[in-house]
């Protein structure tokens, strides 16, 4: 049975939120009000949280911005081991400057894209994760096909792992039969849920941790979810996740940031506005995401 056990040797296990960021209406960072959300997740359940991933519309800030989200996360958490900033940036060099800022920051681990400027092939991408683990902070690898065009299949996160440059991998690819692969491939490498939908599909199939969405919102509901499902307790998690489902789809899906934002002004967290692009949900998006936190609001869930 999978341990649920938080610790500071593999500080990248457990519940990692993916951090939704408040802005204030002027659309600046409001960091105090994001330090009291890092608090509120772990005092709620979560195991840590992972600043600056794509829910923290790190695209959109200032170097500044981005380094100063990191020094408040480690801050608020109480155990820099807890915070795992994202690194993703354009070049590999640009990825390793933001692997050392976290380090010094005091981090636990990194979660990291492969190239996405470009389809890299599989020596680009292993020359990639090399680089970024020299720094000598843990790096997660965070295969996102979709959005990077670079899919990292389980024989390309064996050779990842055989070269000593990941612990772990964020799988968001949705193809739940590759948890398997990756553990006849790769048995010493980490399987982390990387879409709150397939959360019972992958923690069924022996993942480890949850780089999560939907507990920005609902974060105790959430943790006991992940808990009766890496544990197997179906009879607990089955029900659970079928009254959740029709919320957690919404982190697969192109506008999951105004979802989960819209979801935690609803639940009674301050979600708030996005930058740009993101605009505001409106129409069928809005009526569906405002109607599954409702219903989960109303059976409960907190």
């Amino acid at each position: 049975m999978t341990t649920t056990t938080w610790n500071t040797d593999r500080p990248w296990r457990g519940i990692m939120v993916a951090t939704t960021l408040p802005f204030r209406e002027d659309l600046s960072v409001d960091h105090d009000a994001y330090a009291e959300h890092v608090a509120w997740l772990i005092a709620n359940g979560c195991d840590g949280v992972v600043p600056n991933g794509s829910l923290g519309e790190y695209q959109t800030l200032t170097d500044q911005e981005r380094a100063q989200v990191v020094r408040t996360a480690v801050e608020a958490a109480g155990d820099g081991a807890r915070v795992m900033p994202g690194v993703a940036a354009y070049g590999s060099a640009e990825s390793r400057r933001w692997a050392e800022q976290a380090a010094e920051a005091g981090a636990g681990s990194v979660l990291l894209l492969p190239p996405n400027t470009y389809r890299a092939d599989a020596t680009a991408v292993r020359a990639h994760y090399t680089d970024v683990a020299k720094v000598g902070i843990p790096v997660v690898a965070y295969n996102n096909p979709f959005d990077t065009k670079v899919d990292l299949a389980p024989e390309l996160l064996a050779r990842l792992h055989g070269d000593g440059s990941i612990v772990a991998v964020k799988e968001f690819s949705g193809d739940v039969r590759r948890a398997y692969e990756i553990a006849e491939l790769a048995p010493e490498l980490d399987l982390l849920i990387g879409a709150d939908d397939v959360l019972l599909e992958l923690a069924v199939a022996g993942a480890v941790g949850w780089i999560a969405g939907y507990p920005n919102a609902f974060p105790a509901s959430c943790a006991e979810l992940y808990h009766a499902a890496v544990a197997g307790d179906l009879t607990t998690a089955l029900p659970l996740y079928k009254s959740l489902h029709s919320l957690l789809r919404w982190d697969s899906k192109t506008e999951f940031v105004q979802s989960i934002k819209l979801s935690m002004d609803i639940a009674g967290r301050p979600g708030g506005p996005t930058r740009p692009p993101r605009h505001p949900l409106t129409g069928t998006i809005e009526a569906a995401v405002r109607t599954a936190t409702e219903k989960a609001v109303a059976n409960g869930h907190h």
